[in-house]
């Protein structure tokens, strides 16, 4: 294993009673005037934001909204929202939703105690936020983990970059499983499989043999699986989702990466992906990932073999990765590019764009090239849409 240091300050509160445990315990710490963060409106719809609004309002606190986050959000958002936070003097920022909004309210904690532009300051100046306002997650759709870490993934619409960007890590999370009842079953299922993902590509990085972190990544994958298929069988099934939730929890707690590299190449593709089309994020992940794998499979044989084995009780590492593809259909979820709901119509030419552009990294079993991520983005193309076009251009 490599050297490594690991700390968890994030403190969880996990069930039925979770929301009323944590702000009343956290309260104290959290200052009088909270930014109330969330995306649509579902919340207020399915009661948990009169719920939120109760306990805040019975702490003394005032309430400032900022909502309207989108999936996939954007640097303007985070921009309007670090404004709004700096003109109330806001004390402490709870976001109330899944992935998207808590991803968004880090950067805007982060830049609200910024003078400069947190996207140049990163990504130029490769220097990070080290303060930001303090902040909490509650919880309402899982999946990304995103409540684990400071990490967030942000559109920058302009530059036509999807990318990761350091903000705030929570002080704390709210874990509900039965906040994630009236979440569409399509969003389910593709949270599901981003917490799947974060866990192979942790497993598939580089490391040594008989590593740690990579047996609690194949036991986090084992009861994704599992439960992932108990919702298949039952969508309302409570344990299921309580599960699924603590999975999403722990692929993304930094505990699987402890003491190695991971490979996070397919993320990277979707991410790109989604800078054009503005797909919903595990839906991608859930097209791309067993084809990148097909093509990665030669560089990690004994990994993968391991993998089929332990996680779909298969022999051969070919037979892993059609279990893996049976899953994602027997979950509804898209097989194919064209199958995506997308704000733009995916042709090879908008794949060349993507493939031009999406980051490359050599932590995983080998480094790919740009023309291979557009080969792989092909083969993820219905092929009817393939034969439609002139592909001798590509270079």
């Amino acid at each position: 294993m490599q050297n490594f240091r690991y700390s968890y300050p994030v403190n969880v509160y996990f069930g039925s009673e979770s929301l009323k445990q944590a702000l009343d315990q956290e309260s104290a710490k959290m200052g009088d005037t909270i930014m109330l963060t969330y995306g649509g409106g579902s919340i207020k719809r399915n009661g948990i934001y009169d719920a939120v609004m109760k306990l805040l309002k019975k702490n003394g606190k005032r309430v400032v909204e900022f909502n309207g986050i989108m999936s996939n959000p954007t640097y303007a958002k985070v921009q309007e929202g670090a404004k709004l936070a700096k003109d109330e003097n806001v004390d402490f920022i709870l976001a109330v939703g899944g992935g998207s909004v808590s991803d968004a309210s880090k950067i805007i904690s982060a830049q609200a105690r910024l003078d400069a532009d947190i996207w140049t300051m990163e990504m130029v100046g490769h220097k990070f936020p080290t303060e930001g306002i303090p902040m909490g997650v509650v919880v309402t759709a899982s999946g990304t983990g995103s409540e684990m870490n400071n990490g967030a993934v942000i559109t920058h619409e302009d530059k036509k970059i999807k990318a990761g960007v350091l903000g705030t890590l929570p002080s704390f999370a709210v874990l509900n499983p039965e906040f994630t009842m009236t979440v569409p079953h399509s969003q389910v299922f593709s949270g599901a499989f981003d917490t799947l993902s974060h866990a192979m590509e942790t497993y598939f990085g580089q490391s040594d043999q008989d590593n740690v972190s990579d047996d609690v990544a194949l036991a986090i994958m084992c009861n994704t699986v599992k439960n992932m298929r108990r919702l298949v069988e039952n969508v309302d099934d409570i344990q299921a989702r309580s599960n699924l939730m603590w999975d999403s929890a722990m692929a993304e707690n930094g505990i699987l990466k402890v003491g190695r590299k991971t490979d996070f190449e397919a993320h990277q593709i979707e991410h790109q992906l989604g800078a054009y089309t503005d797909c919903n994020h595990g839906q991608g992940l859930a097209v791309i990932q067993p084809v990148y794998y097909r093509h990665i499979l030669p560089d990690a044989p004994e990994k993968f073999e391991r993998f089929a084995k332990e996680v779909f009780d298969k022999e051969t590492a070919k037979e892993g990765l059609d279990a893996l593809e049976d899953l994602i259909q027997a979950c509804h979820l898209p097989t194919k590019l064209n199958e995506l709901r997308s704000n733009a119509t995916i042709t090879p030419e908008l794949l060349r764009q993507v493939a031009d552009s999406t980051n490359l990294i050599q932590t995983g079993p080998r480094k790919l090239t740009h023309d291979e991520i557009y080969d792989i983005l092909m083969e993820c193309l219905d092929e009817s849409l393939e034969d439609n076009h002139d592909l001798s251009s590509k270079p």
